[in-house]
């Protein structure tokens, strides 16, 4: 089982990869613009591995794995995988260029939240947060190509981060060739990880807001750890902010479409707060300070550690 979990995560990781770069590459041979691209393309890819164990589990019956899954992403998408990043190297950005993903990531949380309490996430609801995304988006793209300003694009900056020379038949392999390893990955990870939790006692909500969140995390990792280090602090962030809001929005909202799915009460209580709070915390520093330090970097990826070290604790 614990080959099968590590399987899962080197699969996730690779087909993640795969797929964004391949859909990426194809997008470019159909010149399609990089900004649109970026908004869509891009991040969807980037959170494909969030959406397929996200089904998956629910649709085995393991709606804590599935929620679990998505919370425990946001919370390791900001604490962790920016904490890092800004350990790396201080992240700095243009404050204007994050304000509208950061309030989007703020409403999309805040309905979380109100998601959480209701207990249950139904099909027409899964329905409406892809339908608010897809205004969102499309109303962004708009604004943005009509837009004179040279306030400089994520969106745009993150398709370039993932440019290959690859021809449309190996796009096109890539891809395939993502799609499998997710899926195959997601089964090995699930398994293992549920194997495993199974042998310590340990519940599935917590293993779903941990191991099988950062193993789906694992492209945004790479990309903003990479990012930062080359000095991209735009794409580094606008990858995080960005995946957080397609995985409510869009894989929270896909999966609810597919079968709905019910939000423990101590979820409810305690992880979904936590992921608004965080979010709350980087907005707050991004539209005020537009500045994340190695220090404040540090603290983040503390308090993640503080975090997952309580979950295994009570």
């Amino acid at each position: 089982m614990y080959l099968m979990t590590a399987g899962g995560f080197v699969l996730l990781f690779g087909g993640g990869e795969f797929l964004v770069r391949g859909a990426v590459a194809i997008s470019s041979r159909l010149g399609i613009s990089p900004l649109l691209v970026g908004m869509t393309v891009v991040a969807f890819c980037t959170s494909a591995p969030e959406l397929v164990v996200s089904v998956q589990s629910a649709l085995a019956g393991n709606p804590d794995i599935a929620i679990g899954n998505i919370v425990g992403s946001n919370i390791g998408n900001i604490a962790l995988i920016l904490g890092l990043a800004a350990l790396i190297k201080p992240i700095a950005v243009n404050r204007a260029s994050v304000r509208p993903d950061t309030i989007m990531m703020l409403v999309a949380s805040a309905f979380m939240l109100a998601l959480g309490f209701w207990g249950m996430i139904e099909r027409w609801q899964g329905l409406l947060m892809v339908g608010v995304l897809v205004t969102y988006v499309v109303i962004q793209y708009r604004r943005e190509i009509k837009s004179n300003s040279e306030t400089p694009n994520w969106h745009a900056e993150e398709t370039e981060e993932f440019r290959t020379k690859l021809g449309l038949t190996s796009a096109v392999g890539a891809v395939i060739a993502g799609l499998i390893a997710l899926v195959v990955g997601s089964d090995l990870l699930i398994g293992g990880a549920t194997s495993i939790a199974a042998l310590f006692g340990v519940p599935d909500a917590v293993v779903g807001l941990t191991v099988v969140a950062v193993g789906t995390s694992l492209p945004e990792l790479a990309t903003s750890v990479i990012a930062a280090m080359r000095g991209h602090s735009d794409v580094a962030v606008g990858n995080v902010v960005g995946s957080n809001t397609f995985n409510i929005l869009s894989i929270l909202g896909i999966t609810s479409i597919i079968t709905p799915v019910s939000i423990a009460e101590s979820m409810a209580r305690v992880d979904i707060p936590v992921m608004l709070a965080v979010a709350v915390f980087a907005s707050v520093v991004l539209l005020w300070r537009g500045r994340f330090g190695r220090l404040l970097g540090g603290a983040m990826f503390l308090g993640y550690v503080v975090y997952v070290v309580s979950l295994y604790a009570l």
